[in-house]
């Protein structure tokens, strides 16, 4: 009987203090609830919040390395060139500075003849399409190749290097402002003018390459129509044919022209050294037929 009052009273105690606990965990959910936006801002730890990594995989741009410029900062050295025929070479030679000095640009090079021509165009890099889009109208276009050349990393390392120069001068200078001794002058002063020789030198070497990049050089080549066509004539076995027909008349042309060479000397030299050759051979003649006439005597008749 007492057994039996005392797993009943454990049981009410157990009974209790679980009604306890469940009260308790309902009293701090209701004093601090728990809202789907709220769960939405604290997200767990070490769980990477998804709408940020939504937002940096949309962008559309991924961060350029440290240390090194993006593509709208590259340092591009842009070259074309430009091959057209046309009826009249002339008249294309013209519309061609025309269009160089409309967009801003030069000639350079130029080698004009009665049906062939060939000239540098050196026009600002942004406006290369443009002008040789213009140029391509001028005539039938044969042939056409842009080239691009990065120099970026040429750019950045002489940029580098002139801040570095430029601070060594600069100490330099403030030694040169503290020596007191003419040996430390001299010595100074020496090393000053190297380092501002090599300071020149990068100065020079950056502006040829911002040159370069600011400006597009176009080799344009312009050839008459008639010489086209016999240029495209010239294949196959005629082709050949002919090609070796003026090989033989340019070998004949320089054999006539050495031997025209030669003959003055040949007139000067050549006739007195002949004359001499033949007086010689006149004056041994007179002795071969004595020698013959000794050797034709009869012999003894011999002795019985």
């Amino acid at each position: 009987m007492h057994k039996g009052l005392r797993w009943v009273a454990a049981a009410g105690i157990v009974l209790a203090l679980a009604g306890c606990s469940a009260n308790d965990s309902g009293g701090e959910s209701a004093a601090m609830p728990m809202s789907a936006d709220t769960k939405q801002a604290a997200p767990k730890e070490g769980v990477p919040n998804k709408e940020a990594t939504d937002s940096k995989a949309g962008s559309g741009k991924a961060p350029a390395p440290a240390g090194q410029p993006g593509i709208a900062d590259r340092k591009l050295v842009r070259t074309a060139s430009l091959e057209l025929t046309a009826p009249n070479v002339a008249d294309v030679i013209s519309q061609v500075r025309v269009i160089t000095q409309g967009a801003a640009g030069y000639t350079g090079q130029e080698s004009t003849q009665e049906k062939r021509a060939s000239v540098n165009v050196i026009v600002p890099s942004e406006r290369l399409d443009g002008v040789l889009d213009q140029l391509g109208k001028l005539g039938k276009q044969v042939r056409r190749e842009v080239t691009a050349t990065d120099v970026t990393e040429q750019m950045v390392d002489v940029e580098s290097r002139l801040a570095t120069q430029r601070a060594s001068v600069e100490r330099i200078r403030a030694l040169l402002a503290r020596a007191t001794s003419v040996s430390e002058i001299a010595s100074v002063e020496s090393e000053l003018t190297s380092r501002e020789a090599e300071l020149e030198s990068l100065q020079k070497r950056r502006e040829s390459l911002a040159g370069s990049v600011a400006m597009s050089t176009i080799s344009l080549q312009v050839k008459a129509e008639t010489v086209a066509a016999s240029e495209e004539s010239r294949s196959g076995f005629l082709g050949g044919l002919a090609g070796g027909w003026d090989a033989f008349l340019t070998f004949g042309g320089g054999l006539l022209t050495a031997i025209g060479a030669m003959a003055p000397f040949l007139l000067v030299f050549g006739v007195p050294v002949a004359a001499l050759v033949w007086w010689l051979r006149k004056r041994r003649r007179p002795a071969e037929p004595a020698m013959a006439t000794a050797s034709d005597l009869p012999s003894a008749p011999p002795l019985d």
